[in-house]
């Protein structure tokens, strides 16, 4: 039987990820390679759509292939992309509070409810590839679509982080980065 016709067990759950990720922003990835701060903001629509395309590409893949988990506590490839699904629609709503309001309070978003929620796991490959797709052009389009003073806009974390347009761009890039290497491997 396929993972999809049984709920997940609480074996399947993960262990959140508690850190401040904001880091990147003053230091390159070790575990991905991505120098953020080398990142110039323009590129981020072009890399946003880039890394999209290696999402469809992997969700191409075999369908039992994409749910399973290598360990317990680690997302399957699936869940990973639906994850980036997500963090371009967020994102996308954050970039157009933080353009359309002074300094607006992102709303808090727990990735691990959501994950569970949505039940990531359960969902189809080929739907997920189209929402992602989507997404990413909206997201891309969206930051294409900056410019000038627009990009020292801001605007904050319930942590107490604090960004620019242009460090959110930057901020933002390294996520579904991270978690194509993730999946495959493989270092921008």
């Amino acid at each position: 039987m396929s993972t999809s016709e049984h709920p997940l067990s609480p074996v399947d759950a993960i262990v959140p990820d508690t850190k401040d990720w904001t880091w990147v922003l003053e230091r390159p990835c070790p575990d991905c390679g991505l120098d953020t701060p080398e990142v110039v903001p323009t590129d981020v629509a072009a890399m946003v759509r880039a890394n999209a395309h290696s999402w469809l590409a992997v969700l191409a893949g075999d369908e039992e292939e994409l749910r399973r988990r290598p360990a317990p506590e680690i997302w399957s490839d699936l869940e990973y992309a639906c994850h980036v699904r997500d963090v371009f629609r967020l994102f996308l709503v954050r970039l157009n509070l933080m353009l359309d309001q002074d300094g607006p309070l992102f709303p808090n978003w727990n990735q691990d409810e959501t994950a569970a929620a949505e039940r990531y796991r359960e969902q189809r490959p080929k739907t997920v590839a189209g929402e992602l797709a989507e997404a990413a052009e909206a997201l891309a389009a969206a930051f294409e679509a900056v410019a000038g003073e627009q990009w020292r806009r801001t605007g904050n974390r319930s942590d107490g982080a604090r960004f620019t347009v242009e460090s959110f761009a930057r901020y933002l890039i390294h996520d579904p980065v991270h978690h194509l290497f993730d999946v495959t491997g493989e270092r921008p």
